[in-house]
């Protein structure tokens, strides 16, 4: 059961790079891709206008792989991985629900994506 339409902030560890989002929170997702894997990120699925970067462009440092299609987003001083534009969806963005300011995932339903046998 997806929460109610809100607007939610978020940031990096060190809140160089700061944004918003809108959602209703319908489902997070896991992802079993390499790069996922390792930053062990819980993510919200998002369409480009519900996304507002409010600081911290000149922060960002985009780092993409394999099909160089998905552009993952992390700040170039602390490291941490806030959001992504999707490879599949590009007009879409991942963003990292642990950057979310007090923000709390229980009850949200989890789907594992499968990212790993993508070609």
């Amino acid at each position: 059961m997806s929460r109610p339409l809100a607007r939610h902030e978020g940031s990096c560890h060190c809140g160089a790079v700061r944004f918003a989002i809108t959602t209703d929170f319908p489902e997070l997702t896991t992802c079993d891709c390499s790069i996922c894997r390792r930053k062990n990120a819980l993510m919200v699925k998002v369409h480009e206008s519900a996304f507002e970067l409010l600081a911290g462009a000149e922060n960002l440092q985009e780092y993409r792989f394999h099909t160089r299609t998905a552009r993952h987003f992390f700040c170039r001083t602390c490291g941490i991985y806030p959001f992504h534009r999707k490879r599949v969806t590009p007009d879409f963005v991942g963003v990292n629900v642990f950057c979310l300011d007090d923000f709390e995932p229980e009850g949200i339903p989890v789907r594992a994506t499968v990212g790993k046998g993508m070609a």
